[in-house]
């Protein structure tokens, strides 16, 4: 096994080992609509991304399938985003609310960045690190917009 492939399983172990240890049993649906809909959203954005030659992805899942990190856009970000949802500070102020999405999106960002250097995991071609913390944030800001959204459509249904 190479350093690439250890890191990729080693991430599906870790991200599969937070949402278990991290999302309370009470909010496993409040994870899934969050895990889903960011799966949605980064999977779109990891296809236009690689097809427009500005990310590369030596190795990865499923080679032949996509060109796109099945790990990262399918599995570990979406994994994030549920925990990141899920622990929402929704009665803090704004600046804590911009101060999570922020740490979320720069803790994501400088590990990208370390495996972009050290690793063939991935590769920026006309990339830098940026743009990565600009679609992640817009990405958090979108799952969580479309979060709200959804349960605020549930509770209305369940309140008449």
């Amino acid at each position: 096994m190479t350093m690439e492939q250890i890191i990729l399983l080693a991430v599906w172990i870790v991200a599969f080992s937070a949402l278990l240890l991290l999302i309370p049993k009470d909010k496993i649906l409040h994870a899934l609509v969050a895990f889903h809909i960011k799966q949605c959203i980064t999977w779109l954005f990891g296809l236009i991304v690689v097809e427009m030659r500005l990310i590369k992805y030596p190795v990865r899942l499923f080679d032949y399938a996509t060109k796109a990190s099945f790990t990262f856009e399918f599995f570990a970000y979406p994994a994030i985003c549920a925990i990141f949802n899920v622990h929402y500070p929704e009665g803090k102020s704004k600046i804590a609310k911009f101060g999570y999405y922020a740490l979320y999106t720069s803790v994501i960002t400088v590990i990208e960045v370390i495996l972009e250097i050290n690793t063939n995991v991935i590769e920026y071609i006309h990339w830098s690190w940026y743009w990565t913390w600009i679609t992640l944030f817009v990405t958090f800001f979108l799952s969580r917009s479309y979060y709200k959204w959804f349960f605020k459509q549930i509770n209305t249904r369940h309140v008449k």
